[in-house]
């Protein structure tokens, strides 16, 4: 495996992790992880690349190593810590992105608000959440609010080779070894010695805010670099759009982008950083070539 390093920077008053792998002064690529993973888990994409690339991937706040806020955690405050990241270690130069789930969520909204700060970004199913309806808003509070009395945890495991496989019974493509690597980095070990997911639990709780997709369109409508936006066949949340008016969603949504390039990946679900590593990485080069 290509070795990594790991720093601290302070990103709006947090304590953010940020691993780093290759040499500095090579071309930068920024990785963003999704929900409950960190930035440990792009090792199987850094591995596949070809050429020299200096790879900055952040822990989002309450994840993997980055400092936890103990309490709800808001979507705004990833895209406000991601202008902060790109502040810190590209301050001058607009940036190359790949982001996963939620880490592709945030650099979509992003490149639309800051457009000249993004020179091409890679979506890895970033596609956004099914709209939701006002008639919802009374029951998100409600469950929101049941969830703050009842106290957030995450479910315990014996030891990480329990957690391992955990994560190959969600993922059957999950090979053993990166099992095991993945159970080393997104464990973590408690006070009497059993394994819990190393984030936040208070990730755990529903929020109370409505996914508004039409604020979403209007932030895609302004991206002015290219996007090669990449989805999974297998994926439970392609799955979302199989049918007659999910196409028609589906299609709307890319359409919000003036440059963009879909691709679906085949023999993947929705972590393909760790089904087909090798595949992501050979799109990923080419379309920054």
């Amino acid at each position: 495996m290509k070795p990594s390093t790991s720093e601290f920077v302070e990103l709006r008053s947090l304590r953010i992790h940020v691993r780093t792998w290759g040499p500095a002064d090579a071309p930068q690529l920024f990785m963003l992880h999704g929900w409950m993973d960190a930035s440990a888990s792009f090792q199987f994409i850094v591995d596949a690349l070809a050429r020299d690339w200096r790879v900055i991937a952040p822990d989002w706040r309450g994840f993997g190593l980055s400092q936890w806020k103990n309490d709800s955690y808001w979507f705004a405050d990833y895209v406000a810590d991601l202008e902060a990241l790109l502040m810190h270690y590209s301050p001058d130069a607009p940036a190359r992105i790949v982001g996963h789930s939620l880490g592709g969520n945030a650099a979509c909204l992003f490149a639309g608000i800051r457009p000249a700060r993004i020179a091409g970004l890679v979506a890895l199913e970033g596609f956004g959440l099914r709209k939701s309806d006002p008639a919802d808003a009374p029951d998100y509070y409600a469950k929101w609010l049941d969830q703050l009395h009842a106290g957030p945890a995450f479910k315990r495991y014996a030891d990480r080779a329990a957690l391992a496989a955990r994560f190959r019974q969600m993922n059957p493509r999950l090979t053993p070894v990166r099992a095991d690597f993945l159970a080393e980095h997104l464990g973590q070990a408690t006070a009497d010695n059993a394994i819990t997911l190393a984030a936040d639990p208070h990730h755990k709780l529903s929020t109370p805010i409505l996914y508004r997709l039409e604020d979403a369109k209007a932030c895609w409508r302004r991206v002015t670099a290219p996007v090669l936006w990449v989805a999974a066949r297998d994926s439970i949340f392609v799955k979302t759009f199989q049918d007659e008016a999910g196409q028609a969603d589906y299609q709307a949504r890319i359409a919000c982008f003036r440059n963009i390039r879909p691709v679906m990946l085949e023999e993947a679900g929705h972590n393909m950083h760790h089904d087909q590593p090798e595949q992501l990485a050979q799109l990923i080069e080419e379309f920054f070539a």
